[in-house]
């Protein structure tokens, strides 16, 4: 039973560069020990990431971490959005009613000057 070889971001960028500059792959994976679709794959992640290629599990942990933490507060804002419309929609079903029916405001400050002056 054989257990799947770590390698450093270091030794990983070493190949890339080589490959990037010319060595040709399978003489590079004879050389390093390593399978060339290892090869080909390290160099699809360096083109596709850049510098943050090869960063380790540890990172992709804290950046899905990240992720949920941000999916938990967008969730949590659509509940309370979507109560806020429905507390909205209630006193605005309230104040039509009111108004509909001809009955008093709710606060003083509806009264107009003029209309206090009389009360």
């Amino acid at each position: 039973m054989s257990s799947k070889r770590k390698f450093t971001r270091e030794f990983k960028l070493a190949a890339v560069r080589r490959i990037q500059v010319g060595e040709p792959v399978a003489r590079l994976a004879r050389e390093l020990e390593v399978n060339p679709g290892e090869l080909y794959r390290w160099c699809r992640e360096q083109e596709k990431f850049g510098t943050g290629a090869f960063m380790g599990s540890g990172h992709k942990q804290a950046e899905a971490d990240r992720v949920a933490e941000l999916e938990r507060k967008i969730g949590q804002q659509v509940l309370e959005i979507d109560f806020l419309k429905r507390a909205l929609q209630r006193v605005e079903e309230q104040r039509q009613l009111r108004a509909l029916a001809g009955g008093a405001r709710s606060t003083n400050k509806s009264i107009g000057k003029s209309q206090r002056n009389e009360v």
